[in-house]
């Protein structure tokens, strides 16, 4: 590996970091032995993928390390062709790695390959490397006792109740069958995703009975990056559907035009996520959507892309929009159980 030796030295603490992290989910999540082949696929044009590349390094001495921007497609293919199943490959990447049409993690994924992704690193900002870093770390009682626990308060759930300072938004009936990201992949069908996880998620069963109000703090704007409104937006929900905000910003009133335009003139409301991740919080933030996602509390989804739940009426390929805002959330409250409150889960 070519990392400069400035890099080294200067952030050799979040390095070192980093490393132990990286070490604890191989071990814990991935049950990677030094039996199985590693590929580390990587960059070097952001600050972030640099560390997490030498962390890489440290933490899988024996991995081949290819950096993406050095060699030929068909030398990359060369290299992930000869992986057999169970075998491990990271992708520490400043933007989205693209091999023509070979998406990567998805083509492993077939071959039964286990894959820790990192996509969109260079949006994150060097102030917000030790959040990132810190985020990678794995509480293995945490997530696999409070995911599981989450899981199964919503599969259970006859409603929920979403409070968020003076507003109030009602899931009225039951939630989809919950799923789960939390680095258990012993009822999935691949192992692994893209990183950080902590993430339990799901949706109201009749989309047509969530109504109320609810405040945001954060939502990701046109550049998938995380918008702040000097003041919390208030969506006004009606039969699953934002009819109308209050306090609203031109960044958000662009995601909500273009949903309308594209979408045949409404907005809905899909996603509940439920988020674990306990490096983030409304104080603690990193600018990528994809990533902050994880933050300790709770997000919804605007638009009506969301292909994990099939709904009548919506087809698969007319959903184009799936926009993450985050809740100023104050508690969350399933059937008679509150299970979210002053920023932690009670379960």
């Amino acid at each position: 590996m070519n990392i400069p030796s400035q890099i080294l030295h200067q952030y050799e603490t979040q390095i070192n970091l980093a490393q132990a992290h990286l070490k604890s989910l191989l071990d814990l999540v991935f049950c990677h032995t030094q039996n199985e082949k590693a590929v580390v696929v990587y960059d070097t044009k952001c600050l972030l993928s640099t560390i997490l590349a030498a962390a890489y390094h440290k933490a899988l001495p024996q991995a081949t390390f290819i950096d993406f921007d050095t060699q030929t497609p068909e030398n990359i293919h060369t290299v992930l062709d000869i992986l057999e199943e169970g075998d491990f490959v990271a992708l520490v990447q400043s933007k989205s790695f693209r091999l023509n049409q070979f998406r990567i993690r998805i083509e492993l994924f077939k071959r039964k390959i286990k894959v820790i992704e990192h996509p969109h690193l260079s949006r994150m900002a060097e102030s917000e490397t030790e959040a990132y870093v810190d985020s990678l770390e794995y509480d293995f009682d945490y997530y696999r006792g409070v995911g599981h626990a989450l899981k199964e308060k919503l599969d259970t759930a006859p409603f929920g109740i979403l409070k968020s300072g003076d507003e109030t938004l009602n899931f009225e009936v039951p939630f989809e069958s919950a799923k789960l990201n939390i680095g258990d992949y012993s009822q999935m069908n691949n192992i692994g995703g893209q990183y950080p996880l902590g993430e339990v998620f799901t949706e109201s069963t009749d989309l047509k009975a969530v109504n109320g109000r609810v405040n945001i703090f954060s939502f990701g704007d046109v550049t998938y990056k995380l918008n702040y409104p000097e003041t919390p937006i208030t969506l006004i929900i009606k039969e699953g559907q934002v009819i109308a905000t209050e306090n609203s910003n031109p960044a958000f009133d662009e995601i909500l035009f273009n949903i309308r335009r594209d979408e045949g003139g409404v907005v809905w409301v899909r996603e509940l996520g439920l988020g674990m991740n306990r490096a983030f919080s409304k104080t603690r933030t990193v600018a990528d959507t994809g990533t902050y996602e994880r933050m300790c509390g709770i997000h919804l989804s605007i638009g009506a892309k969301h292909g994990i739940y099939a709904k009548p009426g919506f087809k698969r390929r007319d959903g184009r929009y799936h926009v993450d805002i985050f809740v100023d959330t104050d508690t969350f409250t399933l059937g008679e159980e509150t299970i979210f409150e002053k920023g932690a889960w009670k379960v």
